[in-house]
């Protein structure tokens, strides 16, 4: 199935770009008389994303899925400007951005993930811990060496390098970019008012690194020894790259796993409000992992075609029950119950 959503790709990566006054419903099928579904937006959930489609082609063979990851801020460009059947981003689009979709938008949490710190240190055997401050501080550019007195402090045990720390950062729109910055900007004051804020893309400081995509940051940090930077969890362990143990907000050096993820969610669970735009910036509790976001679907209001929306309902109820077990097999976080629930009844609003 791997190698038909391959060609499934392959084959309409030429129409991605449709005519403003066509839309998607303009090519309602593919040769062989299938529904074409086309998607594209986050690169963070895209493995995820394409493992799904991969076991739902075998459920609906006649419903041909496809999911391009090329950026939460390029996924809600195409998305407005209607060059898709759904988006995906894991910045939940905002009322001006909403106000532009005139068929309506329903947001739908779909999976969430941890963003972690990767690094690349040779010789430096163990756990690395990074309080809180330090991490602000070295994104800000303040600290740009491993043998940092206050890195040091934190870990005695190391035997850290008077290497020149480079960090890896990303050059696109990204909800990945987003969600970071909006922890930096709840732990720091500096952050927020004088540096570079919150953003899906930010000028950052400190002669950063810029690449494209998770699979780019992770890529550039396994081949580039003395970076450090942030990326979905996923793409970190797929590539046995060693992560920082960070500080979260009761004080507590955590780890990103499934336990200290779905903490995170836990604790924020009751607080997801009616437009199901929760956000995670610095969660509470004493075993959660500090940076945390969910990702959304985004899926119009209203298709032209009752077999488009059918089959992308199908899809998204099926991700929302079945694919949640998936989710953590590959590093990500199953929505806990009241989240799901509350994405399940976006679902069965698209008409």
């Amino acid at each position: 199935m791997r190698t038909t959503l391959v060609v499934a790709l392959a084959t309409i990566a030429s129409a991605c770009h449709a005519p403003s006054g066509g839309g998607v419903d303009d090519a309602a099928a593919v040769d062989d008389g299938s529904l074409r579904i086309r998607g594209a937006g986050a690169t963070f959930p895209e493995p995820l994303y394409q493992e799904w489609l991969d076991r739902y082609s075998e459920v609906t063979p006649e419903v041909a899925f496809s999911y391009v990851g090329v950026g939460s801020g390029e996924g809600i460009r195409r998305f407005i400007a209607e060059e898709v059947d759904f988006g995906a981003s894991d910045a939940a689009m905002s009322d001006a951005e909403i106000a532009r979709v005139t068929r309506g938008v329903e947001l739908i949490p779909a999976t969430a993930g941890m963003v972690v710190l990767a690094y690349n240190l040779p010789g430096v055997a163990g756990d690395l811990r990074l309080p809180r401050d330090v991490y602000v501080d070295i994104f800000l550019g303040r600290i740009w060496r491993w043998d940092n007195p206050r890195i040091v402090a934190a870990n005695p045990h190391l035997d850290l390098p008077a290497k020149v720390i480079q960090t890896v950062v990303r050059r696109d729109g990204s909800g990945t970019t987003f969600a970071f910055t909006s922890h930096l900007s709840a732990i720091s004051v500096v952050w927020r008012d004088e540096g570079p804020g919150i953003g899906k893309e930010i000028d950052w400081p400190g002669g950063a690194m810029a690449v494209k995509g998770n699979e780019g940051v992770a890529q550039r940090v396994k081949l580039s020894p003395g970076t450090i930077g942030y990326m979905e969890y996923g793409f970190a362990r797929r590539l046995g790259l060693p992560i920082a143990t960070l500080e979260n907000r009761a004080g507590r050096f955590v780890r990103p796993d499934a336990a200290s993820g779905s903490a995170a969610l836990a604790a924020a669970a009751d607080a997801m409000p009616s437009d199901l735009r929760l956000f995670l910036p610095d969660p509470a509790g004493p075993d959660s992992y500090p940076v945390v976001s969910l990702s959304w679907i985004l899926a119009y209001g209203r298709y032209s075609e009752p077999a488009r929306a059918e089959a992308l309902k199908g899809l998204f109820r099926w991700a929302l029950q079945d694919g949640q077990p998936v989710a953590e097999t590959l590093g990500y976080i199953p929505l806990p119950e009241p989240i799901a629930t509350k994405a399940a009844t976006a679902v069965a609003e698209i008409r």
